[in-house]
């Protein structure tokens, strides 16, 4: 497996856009509080980029734009319960941690609200199960914590998060979450996401294997979601936004799948802007997709160069993010634009729990 350094990986484009360029009106009621009764039972905006048409259908109709040859990629990470809520063990003032990323010897890189009272050496209790010290006060003023946890009764840190922990849902959804699986794709496997890669959440396990027996491919990769992905662009010029790194990884398997596909004259379909960005990291000039493990803050915006994603299966998102920055690259400004006005006026659902587009 090689390192990410090996892989050439396109500069950041010159460009004269703005942030405001991404921006748009959306009315609140059309942002999703929860998920469609039936995953692929939310509505499809399919975008046809050589004839620059626009057709309005159902994510189960998804199928009827799949060819034989093609090959889905999606992000297998799991999101987990990363949003606890406890107290101080000094004053017992409520106290929230957002749980980041995994590190070291058991130590996390959090987000802690309220901030001025997580010193290092700060104690929280969560329901008297789980207990975090801080360790580290990071740049930007994200902590890393220690967490402790009866091991008779938990075997691993996952399994005490899924006993006190919260599903960290974007704060656009106010709603409850009733059930923690609405917020997991079906085929989550590997821990390790602070969000979900949301445009899985349409897919459903009788519609992958539907879209297998009509022979198109299937293969899994791995991003575990941060919030450096949804982090909002505050500069005017979009090239100077920094992305956070992300872990990933792209087994051997497929890699060599993908690039037996393409070989073949099959599409390679991303799954979700996280399985873009993957893929374009871990692409070299040559088109060849190569099995890499390590961090990436690839920021992909109109002016990028694709070498490995044909096509991509999406949500709509937010104004002025790096994610319709990312779907602009590859459909155009203009005519991504056009169709987010066009779904606003057909009233889709937007964000994490709405409706989805797909670009061929």
């Amino acid at each position: 497996m090689q390192k990410l350094s090996d892989i050439i990986v396109n500069e950041r484009p010159k460009t004269d856009l703005s942030t405001h360029d991404f921006y748009y009106d959306l009315p609140e009621e059309l942002i999703a509080q929860s998920p469609s009764p039936e995953r692929d039972g939310c509505r499809l905006m399919v975008l046809d980029r050589e004839k620059k048409s626009v057709e309005h259908k159902i994510f189960s109709d998804i199928i009827d734009y799949l060819n034989p040859e093609d090959i889905l990629v999606v992000n297998s990470s799991k999101v987990i319960p990363a949003r606890l809520l406890g107290v101080s063990e000094k004053t017992g003032s409520p106290m929230e941690l957002l749980l980041l990323r995994a590190g070291d010897g058991g130590e996390w890189e959090t987000l802690v609200r309220p901030g001025k009272r997580a010193k290092i050496g700060a104690r929280f209790n969560f329901s008297d199960l789980l207990f975090a010290e801080v360790t580290d006060i990071l740049e930007g003023g994200n902590r890393r914590v220690k967490f402790e946890y009866g091991k008779e009764r938990f075997a691993t840190v996952y399994e005490v998060l899924d006993a006190v922990g919260n599903m960290p849902l974007p704060p656009y959804i106010t709603k409850k979450l009733e059930n923690k699986s609405d917020y997991q794709t079906v085929y989550a496997k590997e821990e390790g996401s602070a969000a979900a890669p949301t445009a899985g959440l349409h897919f459903t396990d009788t519609l992958i294997e539907k879209i297998k027996k009509k022979g198109v491919g299937y293969a899994e990769l791995t991003l575990h979601v941060g919030l450096g992905t949804f982090r909002p662009v505050k500069v005017e010029k979009i090239e100077e936004h920094l992305m956070h790194g992300e872990y990933f990884h792209i087994d051997d398997a497929t890699a060599e799948e993908i690039n037996r596909r393409r070989a073949n004259g099959g599409r390679v379909i991303a799954v979700g802007t996280t399985s873009c960005r993957v893929l374009e990291s871990v692409t070299d000039e040559d088109g060849t997709v190569h099995a890499v493990s390590g961090e990436t803050g690839i920021f992909i915006y109109p002016g990028y160069k694709f070498r490995a994603v044909d096509a991509l299966i999406t949500n709509f998102h937010l104004p002025e993010s790096t994610l319709i920055m990312l779907v602009s690259a590859l459909a155009g400004k203009d005519f991504v634009m056009g169709a987010y006005k066009e779904a606003v006026e057909e009233r889709y659902r937007f964000f994490s729990f709405g409706d989805a587009m797909f670009i061929v």
